[in-house]
């Protein structure tokens, strides 16, 4: 009984202080929208070259609806587009710390800087700050120049699937799946049910697929034979002058060296926007006190099978 008392005084705690850390990053947030969207520079330039953040886990937007850093896909895309129609724009420099993310956001941002390179016939550069690896190596073989922070980790070339298979947990708890489908192969990936070699053998296909594609890419990007690539692209990572030793990587420099470099390059400023979320201080409230509650051993089971990434096949480097 005492213990249950405590565990809700505890509980009561951590509502009241998630609260009030809410409000506060509520009142900054505020600050910052009322801002109309900070750059690093105070005045943006008249003639620049665009900084874009390619920041997070690569998919369709970020984990928290609080984070406006991290890679949201709808947006930045749209951004480039933007950029496509700007006369005052030369130039897009990617700042990349990504451990990769999803086949599909991978590449559809990929084919939009190439877009932009054969559109404008400007030039596209990336930088490797801590991470830059899979799905955002994959993104940065659109850029003509490659440099890399010296304590950078990158590679880590290939593609993932995997899902959760609770089959065995379910047998001891007496739950049955049933599934009634049109084919043998319609319900492969349930949580519920192993894979049959079959299946097993269609995902792979899957993933070959996609590592055909990724590979291609590479070669044609860093002027390498394909032979050369696959011989790299086991899935290892590498450091940042293991990666220049490769040709996967043009220089290991720190960013003032890089953004000097694409300055002198283009003869103009760089500028970063900032992309603010539309969450309100109710919503910061909310989201903390939904993070900082203790989940149940289900609700912790249910989250990891549904999770977006289950059954997805993924440019990302897993650890």
């Amino acid at each position: 009984m005492m213990e249950k008392t405590r565990n809700r005084k505890r509980n009561r705690l951590i509502v009241i202080a998630v609260i009030i850390i809410g409000i506060v990053f509520a009142m900054a947030g505020c600050v910052g929208a009322a801002a109309g969207g900070v750059t690093v520079m105070e005045d943006i330039p008249q003639e620049s070259f665009a900084v874009i953040n390619i920041a997070g886990t690569i998919q369709a937007s970020p984990d928290s609806p609080l984070d406006g850093y991290s890679y949201n896909h709808s947006v930045l895309t749209d951004y480039v587009d933007q950029l496509m129609e700007d006369e005052t724009n030369h130039g897009i420099l990617l700042r990349v710390n990504s451990g990769g993310g999803t086949v599909y956001h991978s590449d559809e941002m990929y084919l939009k800087l190439m877009e932009y390179k054969e559109k404008t016939g400007r030039p596209v550069y990336a930088y490797f700050d801590q991470t830059a690896a899979s799905g955002a190596y994959y993104i940065s073989c659109a850029a003509d120049y490659i440099a890399a922070n010296r304590n950078c980790w990158t590679g880590s070339i290939g593609v993932i699937i995997s899902y959760t298979n609770l089959s065995g947990l379910m047998d001891k708890l007496g739950v049955e799946e049933i599934i009634i489908s049109t084919g043998a192969n319609k319900g492969m990936g349930s949580s519920m049910s192993p894979l049959t070699d079959e299946q097993r053998a269609i995902y792979q296909s899957l993933v070959d697929d996609s590592y055909e594609r990724f590979t291609a890419i590479v070669a044609q990007s860093r002027d390498m034979n394909i032979e050369t690539v696959k011989a790299l692209a086991d899935g290892r990572v590498y450091t940042a002058s293991q990666a220049v030793e490769n040709g996967l990587v043009d220089r290991v420099a720190t960013w003032e060296e890089t953004l000097r470099k694409v300055e002198e390059e283009t003869g103009v400023q760089p500028y970063e926007k900032t992309f603010s979320t539309s969450a309100s201080w109710i919503d910061y409230i909310l989201y903390g006190i939904s993070e900082a509650l203790p989940k149940s051993d289900m609700q912790v089971m249910e989250e990891m099978v549904s999770s977006q990434f289950s059954g997805v096949p993924m440019y990302y480097m897993v650890g």
